[in-house]
C-alpha cells in the first residue's frame, strides 16, 4: 500500500487510510437528513435515489476526503488525488460531447 500511494512511513499510510475511512462514515450523517428533507423513503424509485446519491453523497465524500485530509495533515496527497480525478471526470465529459458532435453531424 505504501508503494501505491507513494507514501514513506506506516504513520502517513495509516493516517490516509483513517480519512478515507472517516470520509465514507461521514456520508451516513450527511444521506440520512439531506434524503429525509428531499423525501426520499424505501418507496422512492431505484432511479431516483440513484440520482440524489450522485447528486449527494458523491461531491460530499470528495470534499470530506479534503477535509478530513486537511484535519490529518495529508491535505496535499488528497488534494493531488481530487485534481486526478477532476481531470478524468472532464476528459469523459469532453471526449462523450465530441462524440455526440460527430454523430449529430
Amino acid at each position: 500500500m505504501k508503494t501505491k500511494y507513494n507514501v514513506q512511513t506506516t504513520v502517513g499510510l495509516v493516517k490516509i487510510m483513517t480519512v478515507f475511512s472517516l470520509a465514507g462514515m461521514a456520508i451516513m450523517w450527511v444521506r440520512k437528513p439531506v434524503f429525509h428533507a428531499l423525501g426520499i423513503t424505501a418507496q422512492t424509485p431505484f432511479i431516483l435515489k440513484s440520482l440524489a446519491w450522485l447528486a449527494v453523497v458523491f461531491p460530499t465524500y470528495q470534499i470530506n476526503l479534503l477535509v478530513f485530509g486537511f484535519l490529518f495533515g495529508q491535505f496535499p496527497f488528497f488534494w493531488e488525488r481530487e485534481k486526478k480525478f477532476l481531470r478524468f471526470l472532464r476528459r469523459v465529459i469532453f471526449e462523450r460531447r465530441q462524440g455526440m458532435a460527430r454523430q449529430n453531424t
